[in-house]
C-alpha cells in the first residue's frame, strides 16, 4: 500500500510538470513585485555603443506613485552630470555644471522604451505578443520588442533576470543584432521610502548653486588660456574660444555645406554653418557658459537621449552640450531621427575638428 502511495505521487509531479512555472507566470510576478511597490531605487552602469565608440554612465533612477521620476546620468569618461526629473510641474533636464535646465511639457519617460525605468520594461513586454521566455542556468532572459521612435534601428532587447525574477541586466539590439545600449543593475530597492520631496526641482538647485569645484571651461575646444585676471577682476573671454569649427561627419545626400562664419559675440565668438540642398540645415557652435543663476529654459517637445549626453529636442531644433561644446541645430527639412544622426557624428571632436 505505501508503495503504491509513492509511486502515484511521483505521478501527479509527471502530471503538474513538477510545479514548474509558466512564462506567464514569471512575467506576472515580475509584473505584481514593481506594481507593489510605492518607490524604488535603481543604480547600475550604463553602455552606449555608437560610430564603434562606448560610452558608460553610472546610473541611478528613482521613482515614486504616481508619476515621480529622476534619473541621474553622469559621463564616465568627463564626469558630465545630467539629471531627468519629472514632477507635477513637467519634466526637466538640468546640467549642473552649466547651472541650467531645460522645462518640458513631454510624456517622458512614457513616449519611449527606457532601459532603466521598471515601468517601461513592464510595457515593452505586455505590447509584444511575440514576447519570448527562455531558462537558462543563471535564470530567465526575456526577449521584446522595443520602441525608441528617434532610433529605429533598435529593434529589440533582452531582459535578464535571476532565478527568483529579480531583474539582473538589459540589453538592447539594433537591426542587425548588435548590442547598442547595455545596462547592468547594481542595486534595486523597491521600498526605498521615498518622498515627493526627493524630487523637487529647488533641491537640486539648491544642490547645484553650491556645489564647488564645478568643472573648467578651459577644456574640450574651448582656448587653453586661462582668463586674465587684474585687481579680482577676470575677464572669462578668452576661456569661450572656440578653436576649431566641428563638421559633421554625416550628412544626408545632396546636402552641402553653403556657408562657415565666425562671429564675436559678448561671451566670445561662435560658428555658424550652413547647409544647404535636398536638407537644409544650420549648425551653430560655442563654448558652453556656465549661467551666474540657475536658468530654465522652456523647450515644446522632449529630451533625447545622445550617446554622450542628453538634448532638448522641439519642432524643428534641437539644442545639446557635448565635451563644452554647446550645439544648436534647426531644420525645417530634417526628421528627428536625421537630427540625432548628425548630433552623433559630432560627438568625437578628436576625430573632426579642424583648424581655424
Amino acid at each position: 500500500m505505501k508503495k503504491l502511495t509513492l509511486i502515484a505521487v511521483g505521478l501527479m509531479f509527471l502530471l503538474t510538470g513538477c510545479g514548474k512555472k509558466t512564462p506567464e507566470d514569471l512575467i506576472s510576478k515580475f509584473e505584481k513585485t514593481v506594481n507593489n511597490s510605492k518607490s524604488y531605487t535603481l543604480k547600475g552602469n550604463m553602455e552606449i555603443l555608437s560610430n564603434e565608440q562606448t560610452f558608460t554612465y553610472s546610473l541611478e533612477a528613482n521613482f515614486l506613485k504616481d508619476n515621480y521620476y529622476k534619473v541621474t546620468l553622469v559621463n564616465q569618461t568627463n564626469n558630465h552630470e545630467q539629471i531627468i526629473l519629472r514632477n507635477n510641474d513637467g519634466v526637466y533636464v538640468i546640467t549642473p555644471s552649466l547651472n541650467k535646465s531645460f522645462k518640458f511639457q513631454s510624456e517622458w519617460p512614457h513616449s519611449s522604451s527606457q532601459s532603466y525605468i521598471l515601468a517601461s520594461i513592464i510595457k515593452d513586454i505586455k505590447n509584444d505578443t511575440e514576447a519570448s521566455l527562455e531558462e537558462q542556468k543563471e535564470g530567465y532572459v526575456i526577449k521584446t520588442k522595443v520602441n525608441y521612435p528617434n532610433n529605429s534601428e533598435l529593434t529589440y532587447q533582452k531582459v535578464y533576470f535571476d532565478k527568483n525574477m529579480n531583474l539582473d541586466s538589459i540589453e538592447v539590439y539594433n537591426n542587425n543584432d548588435i548590442v547598442n545600449i547595455k545596462v547592468n543593475f547594481t542595486s534595486i530597492d523597491l521600498k526605498a521610502n521615498l518622498k515627493e520631496d526627493d524630487f523637487a526641482l529647488d533641491d537640486i538647485i539648491d544642490l547645484s548653486e553650491n556645489t564647488e569645484n564645478k568643472p573648467n571651461n578651459n577644456s574640450g575646444s574651448s582656448n587653453s588660456n586661462n582668463s586674465s585676471c587684474e585687481n579680482e577682476e577676470c575677464d572669462t573671454k578668452t576661456s569661450n574660444i572656440l578653436d576649431s569649427i566641428i563638421y559633421p561627419l554625416y550628412i544626408p545626400s545632396e546636402t552641402y555645406l553653403s556657408n562657415s562664419e565666425k562671429v564675436d559675440t559678448d561671451e566670445g565668438n561662435r560658428v555658424i554653418l550652413t547647409f544647404a540642398g535636398d536638407k537644409n540645415f544650420v549648425l551653430i557652435e560655442e563654448v558652453a557658459n556656465v549661467s551666474n543663476e540657475f536658468e530654465i529654459i522652456p523647450v515644446y517637445g522632449d529630451p533625447v537621449m545622445l550617446s554622450d549626453t542628453i538634448a532638448a529636442k522641439s519642432a524643428n531644433s534641437m539644442y545639446w552640450t557635448s565635451n563644452n561644446v554647446s550645439y544648436y541645430l534647426t531644420s525645417n527639412d530634417l526628421s528627428t531621427e536625421e537630427m540625432v544622426t548628425i548630433a552623433e557624428s559630432l560627438g568625437n571632436i578628436t576625430t573632426v575638428s579642424v583648424g581655424k
